[in-house]
């Protein structure tokens, strides 16, 4: 369980540097995480305020010549795609820091309807993020808006519609949780359908 210390932009998991930019997102998945902890191993994700590009960049030079990282990862307590821009800006930022870093973005697959009129996809890739991992989670609408619960309206086919514009531009995978009601099968064949990798994330209950 994550301690209550200073709720962190940047953290780390062995190799792999992990970006928080955000705690805001458009769905209220009923599995996820933040539901049930504070954080992950000892830093606490719960932001009481969104960090300013200034600040993340902040952090991120303190750490980031501290150990050879594998990859810098947009992922935390919320959709990093809430802030587009940010995730671009630190992208360029990274990338002049270093061309040798590989960037990527957890997404629910939502970027394009959080920001109407863009090609999030597109965005990313001229920003230098290298890939992207889109959590589908379910088979189809009905049992998506059941387990996921999006505020956003036909956010199930937003997710399709993007992972088909990301298979363009970025190495592109689909992930999806272990719960009763999903179809680790069929989504694995619509990921092959679509010809994306596909990975499965088991599912941590809470220990109250």
């Amino acid at each position: 369980m994550a301690n209550e210390s200073k709720p962190r932009t940047v953290y780390w998991l062995e190799n792999k540097l992990y970006l928080n930019i955000t705690n805001r997102c458009p769905n209220n998945c009923f599995f996820c995480i933040r539901n049930f902890r504070t954080g992950i191993a000892n830093f606490n994700l719960r932001l009481k305020t969104e960090p300013s590009i200034e600040s993340i960049l902040t952090e991120l030079q303190k750490v980031i010549h501290t150990r050879n990282w594998n990859i810098i990862v947009f992922c935390g307590f919320g959709e990093p795609t809430e802030r587009l821009d940010v995730i671009l800006e630190i992208t360029k930022w990274l990338k002049q820091y270093s061309k040798m870093f590989p960037v990527r973005v957890n997404t629910n697959g939502l970027g394009n309807l959080l920001n109407p009129g863009r090609n999030a996809a597109k965005e990313m890739k001229s920003a230098g993020i290298t890939k992207v991992s889109v959590s589908l989670n379910a088979q189809n609408e009905e049992v998506y808006n059941e387990i996921c619960r999006p505020r956003l309206d036909h956010s199930y086919i937003a997710i399709i519609e993007f992972i088909n514009q990301a298979k363009q531009e970025l190495e592109t995978e689909v992930t999806a949780i272990t719960t009763p009601e999903v179809d680790i099968d069929e989504i694995g064949r619509i990921a092959e359908e679509m010809g994306v990798k596909f990975r499965v994330r088991p599912y941590v209950p809470p220990c109250w």
